[in-house]
């Protein structure tokens, strides 16, 4: 039976929440230093540096190497070790040190998996309840690198303290007080930051501002002019000649030469041939290329007076289809296959003698039945003979039939069986000695009592036997 904790801490990290119970009684200082280095905030940000799969996780390194950290009595403490706690199972909490006795100081480890050689040699001072032990197993499960280092390392964002064991713990600082001087440090070096940006910009008047740059502490742009001199009307303005020898001459372009009116005069009356010559080959292209238009013009439109002729003839086929099409069925009544001809017969003798709503008419079927009745009594009984003389002259009349005669083809006549009178014989006690005589019927247990019967005659002749034998011997 595990021993009762006390003391409750939840971690925050970017895996999920970790829940831990403390063993404060049986390992004061371990918990002590854990609770009041989680009070003074200095778990926070600290990643998971270590991974070793199905084995632990190890986190409580500032710098994240594995070879930092500091406890919160400001040196190293001593080993606590109980004899009633080891590690037997995944999720135990204990402290790591540097391979050697009694150098705990701020890191810890999670078990991933039952790890007995760390019994007698790490303080086991805590344990992961509830369902947040798969969070562990999760960042157990992350990749790692050769050197067992997370390529990913998650990280501890804050620690929760739910159950303080030791309430007369005085942090050097809380937790708050250290996000504030954090967060005043970062504004500072945001502010020394911007300062010296400020100071080693150069002002960009080239570039627009839409009012989303500083205004502030702007200083005013200074512009330098250069003086312009005219030494000719400062100096003497008598002087006409020496303007060409003190204003220098502008310098002539690179890519174009610059012509006077007068240059562009005389270009123009020495080369009046050469203007004609192109002009008469401009108006030559220009013609041809009207002509080649008005052909190309010519063409579509021929092409487009074909279509629409053949378009209209198409209309006029279908149209003439469709007239055909129209006076076919006046003309031509479509051929009925039988087995329409068929259904609509029988369509017509089912509605024969219904009347109304479907009725049958009793007296067209009571009138049909007397009709059958008095043709049956008009027609005459005929006074055939019974069978057995039928077949008597029947015989005779093959006898004395020819040979070379053939027989004749049997008419069916319709109206015959009308007279016809039925004859029976008279008793059948032939047949049915015929069929006794024929049928017989096996039962097996008249054939198991015959065997049986049999089996109790042959004893008797036996026993018999035996008795008469007996009596000679005796003699």
């Amino acid at each position: 039976m595990a021993l009762p904790t006390h003391g409750r801490v939840i971690l925050e990290t970017t895996a999920g929440e970790v829940d831990i119970e403390l063993w404060s009684k049986e390992t004061p200082k371990a918990c002590r230093n854990f609770l009041a280095l989680a009070m003074e905030g200095y778990y926070d940000g600290v990643i998971f540096h270590r991974i070793v799969p199905d084995f632990l996780v190890q986190t409580g390194d500032r710098t994240g190497t594995g070879g930092g950290g500091e406890s919160f009595y400001g040196e190293p403490f001593e080993d606590e070790i109980h004899p009633r706690l080891r590690f037997v199972h995944r999720g135990l909490v204990g402290m790591a040190n540097n391979g050697t006795k009694n150098s705990n100081d701020s890191q810890f480890f999670i078990t991933l998996n039952r790890a007995d050689e760390l019994n007698g040699k790490h303080t086991l001072f805590g344990r992961v309840v509830g369902d947040t032990i798969f969070n562990v197993l999760k960042i157990g499960e992350m990749e790692i690198d050769d050197n067992e280092r997370p390529l990913y390392p998650p990280k501890i964002k804050r620690i929760r303290i739910i159950d303080n064991p030791f309430p007369n713990i005085v942090p050097r600082i809380t937790a708050e007080e250290k996000r504030a001087q954090q967060r005043a440090r970062e504004q500072a070096q945001r502010e020394r930051e911007e300062e010296q940006r400020r100071r080693g910009a150069k002002k960009d008047v080239k570039l627009l501002s839409f009012g989303g740059e500083e205004e502030a502490e702007e200083e005013p742009v200074v512009f330098k002019k250069k003086p312009i001199v005219r030494p000719d009307l400062v100096d003497n303005p008598e002087l006409p000649a020496t303007i060409s020898a003190v204003i220098p001459e502008p310098p002539a372009p690179k890519t174009k030469e610059k012509f006077t009116k007068r240059d562009r005069t005389e270009e123009s009356e020495s080369q009046p041939s050469e203007k004609k010559s192109t002009k008469e080959k401009d108006d030559s292209d220009i013609t041809t290329i009207r002509e080649k238009h008005e052909r190309e013009k010519a063409a579509q439109s021929n092409s487009r007076k074909s279509e629409i002729e053949r378009m209209e003839a198409e209309i006029r086929k279908l149209t003439r289809r469709g007239e055909e099409s129209d006076e076919e069925p006046a003309k031509k009544k479509p051929k009925k296959s039988l087995l329409e001809e068929e259904m609509a017969k029988y369509a017509k003798s089912r509605g024969v003698h219904k009347k109304g709503k479907g009725k049958k008419d009793e007296g067209d079927v009571l009138a049909a039945l007397n009709s059958f009745r008095n043709k049956l009594k008009s027609t005459a009984v005929e006074d055939s003979p019974p069978p057995e003389q039928q077949e008597q002259q029947a015989a005779q009349s093959g006898e004395q039939k020819p040979p070379g005669e053939e027989e004749g083809m049997e008419v069916d006549n319709d109206t015959g069986f009308l007279g016809h009178a039925l004859h029976f014989p008279k008793g059948n006690e032939e047949e049915v000695a015929k069929a006794e005589r024929e049928y017989e019927v096996i039962d097996p247990r008249a054939r198991g009592a015959r065997a049986k019967e049999e089996e109790r005659e042959r004893k008797r002749a036996m026993k018999a036997k035996d008795i008469t034998g007996g009596r000679g011997f005796r003699r």
